[in-house]
């Protein structure tokens, strides 16, 4: 096969691809404007209408575009489009945050970072069950700051988080006495937690709320500021924790960090043992009423 039909293919697949690719967006963009009213819409009902939702000239005026160009914009023609039209598209047919993302694709455009669905059904009552659920196993969810919104029992009965803490989980990494003197793989872990708070940094340059978080932990001291400077960038994933809990002894769990597509904002951490010094059965017995009778007369940490 010569290097000219090669090409030769690979091109008509790119043209098959945005064929099909014009075809989704005008097949989307008339469904999502079939289910605007133009009540919902700021506009009079005008009487009777032969089809449900927005006409098109209705979508091109609410968005301040030509009604030519919407037209040939929902015909999937070949035409130049910006993110700003396409914002003020989304805004007028009220797409979702996943619904605009979409709608970029279709379009050709590089999709905007995850927003998230404040409006999702019950996201965070279904976020709460999902930790409380993977009881007797450790679970917490936090922001994009490290801040802890919620735990279960088995966080606060194994990994020490409690409400007298900073409730944000990288300075009580470094400050709480309670976590530091039970965790054995401490030293190694922070060289893996400083690389994965850079590689957040950089994902969000110039945010207020990952340099105040920044201003505080270099504040402790030459422990971070010395890992900080090492320069290391490591993606948030799987992390061997080694525990030496004062009731259970030594436990071995692997932590798990989770984004959720609705809710980007939030990371779900899942802590599940491995296979390693019976932990799995340790944890089940720390749930137990006779477990947390012993630990009210242990002296914390």
């Amino acid at each position: 096969m010569t290097g000219g039909t090669v090409a030769s293919q690979a091109g008509e697949r790119t043209d098959g691809a945005k064929a099909r690719r014009r075809v989704e967006l005008r097949d989307f963009l008339m469904s999502r404007r079939a289910r605007v009213s133009p009540a919902e819409a700021g506009l009079p009902e005008g009487g009777r209408r032969r089809t449900p939702g927005l006409r098109r000239e209705e979508v091109a005026v609410l968005a301040g575009v030509g009604a030519s160009w919407y037209q040939w914009l929902e015909q999937g023609r070949d035409i130049s489009v910006s993110p700003q039209v396409l914002d003020s598209v989304a805004r007028v047919l009220k797409l979702s945050g996943t619904e605009r993302r979409h709608l970029y694709v279709l379009a050709g455009l590089n999709p905007p970072a995850p927003q998230a669905e404040r409006d999702a059904e019950h996201m965070d009552e279904g976020l709460r069950r999902l930790i409380d659920t993977w009881m007797p196993y450790p679970a917490h969810i936090m922001d994009r700051y490290y801040n802890c919104l919620v735990y279960n029992d088995a966080a606060a009965m194994v990994l020490g988080m409690r409400p007298e803490t900073t409730q944000n989980c990288i300075l009580d990494f470094f400050t709480d006495p309670m976590y530091r003197s039970r965790s054995v793989s401490w030293a190694r872990n922070a060289v893996t937690l400083v690389a994965q708070f850079r590689a957040a940094c950089s994902e969000h340059p110039g945010d207020e709320g990952f340099q105040d978080l920044l201003a505080r932990l270099h504040a402790l001291g030459e422990e971070f500021t010395e890992l900080w400077e090492r320069q290391d960038i490591r993606p948030a994933g799987l992390v061997h924790k080694e525990i030496d809990h004062p009731l259970a002894g030594i436990l071995h769990v692997e932590s798990t960090a989770l984004k959720v597509p609705a809710r980007p904002d939030l990371t779900v951490v899942l802590h599940t043992p491995l296979p390693l010094a019976d932990t799995a059965a340790k944890l089940e017995w720390l749930a137990t009423p006779e477990a947390r009778r012993g630990s009210m007369y242990r002296v914390a940490g």
